[in-house]
């Protein structure tokens, strides 16, 4: 940890909080390290497509009251779809339970939503990429590939 980055901790409290005028830029400076940069997208990049869909719902994460990741859901209750299109971490704060952490809260908000049943994302399969992390919190491999990337899905606990 360099002397400039906070003093945070497996310990710290995570939460989702809105990306808001204040906070976007410092949002849009968390990166994955560099050879997991071809696994998702900026969070510029992710916020920009956020405001040209309207079934899009994302949110900064922070650990105590420093951003570490993004996440951003397609939140569709008609149909019902609920899927995970973007989750990132940044590389400084990686392997410190935060990931999960907020992927905890991410299925808490998700079991909130009307008709939700099941969680599905897509991601870059093997095992340099996301996978295994997405395996070991409890999604499965659909067998659906959706461009390039593996479709797996969680089943929710019904509320």
């Amino acid at each position: 940890m360099t002397d400039d980055m906070p003093s945070i901790t497996h310990n710290s409290i995570v939460s989702l909080r809105e990306v808001t005028a204040e906070t976007v830029r410092a949002i849009c400076r968390l990166e994955v390290s560099e050879e997991q940069k071809h696994l998702v997208a900026p969070n510029a990049v992710s916020i920009a497509q956020a405001y040209f869909e309207p079934k899009a719902w994302f949110r900064a994460i922070y650990a105590d009251d420093t951003p570490v990741g993004f996440v951003m859901l397609y939140d569709d209750p008609d149909e019902p779809e609920y899927f995970l299109w973007r989750f990132m971490i940044d590389g400084h704060y990686q392997k410190m339970g935060f990931g999960k952490h907020s992927l905890d809260l991410l299925a808490e908000y998700v079991q909130g939503r009307p008709e939700a049943h099941e969680l599905k994302l897509s991601c870059v399969p093997g095992d340099d990429g996301p996978e295994p992390f997405y395996r070991k919190y409890g999604f499965v491999l659909t067998g659906r590939m959706l461009d390039n990337e593996a479709e797996m899905s969680m089943q929710l606990p019904l509320k």
